[in-house]
């Protein structure tokens, strides 16, 4: 069976977006990975929703003794303080994100449709709880990356045509980096720009409803 990336190969890649001096909200589930990969020899700043700005790497499990419950993000996942990291109340931190002061937000995906839509906050039941910080982070950043499997487990596809699911936001999501590559949402399409390593752009476009652009440059995706 084919190789797809991990979940941490998947959140160092979104990482490589990041430039000196960024501001990043990390999305719960898959996107919080991304804080385990501080960048050598860049300033970037994560900023969770319930009110902390430029906090370290995550805390993995033979780190637990140094866990501090003050020091917990929008996951629920225990971080290790930087110095000059500050917090803030919700009322402030949801000001910085609707201010279109962050750069980034990264976030989970339900679903992403071939114009850029996203569902990420309801499979359109009671029981699957309310949206959260997912619109505001989707609106308020100046560029979106989804970071999901390509398909679900059933085989499904999850870059559609058209959401199924309630929208999160419309026309907002600028890049998906899913288990199978890198695909960017323009004003002609979705362009797969990087693809994993020993797939064909067919195999790739077997697992997704719209039809793919296949970027001229399309390399393998780099780590």
């Amino acid at each position: 069976m084919k190789q797809k990336l991990t979940e941490q190969a998947m959140a160092l890649r979104a990482v490589k977006e990041f430039e000196d001096g960024d501001y990043v909200n990390l999305g719960a589930g898959l996107p919080v990975l991304c804080a385990l990969f501080i960048l050598e020899g860049k300033d970037v700043s994560f900023e969770a929703e319930n009110g902390v700005l430029g906090y370290g790497h995550l805390l993995l499990a033979e780190e637990w003794e140094e866990a501090d419950f003050d020091y917990i993000e929008a996951g629920y996942r225990f971080f290790a303080p930087l110095p000059g990291m500050s917090f803030f109340d919700m009322d402030t931190s949801f000001d910085l994100i609707r201010g279109k002061h962050l750069d980034f937000t990264v976030l989970g995906a339900l679903e992403v449709s071939e114009r850029g839509d996203l569902a990420n906050w309801t499979w359109g039941r009671i029981e699957s709880g309310g949206i959260g910080g997912s619109m505001d982070l989707a609106v308020g950043a100046k560029k979106v990356i989804i970071l999901m499997p390509h398909a679900t487990k059933r085989g499904e596809a999850k870059i559609v045509k058209e959401c199924k699911f309630p929208l999160t936001a419309k026309e907002y999501v600028n890049l998906v980096i899913t288990d199978l590559g890198v695909i960017e949402a323009t004003e002609k399409g979705l362009v797969l720009k990087e693809i994993a390593s020993g797939w064909f752009p067919h195999e790739v476009q077997y697992l997704t409803e719209p039809k793919l652009i296949v970027a001229d440059d399309l390399k393998e995706i780099e780590l």
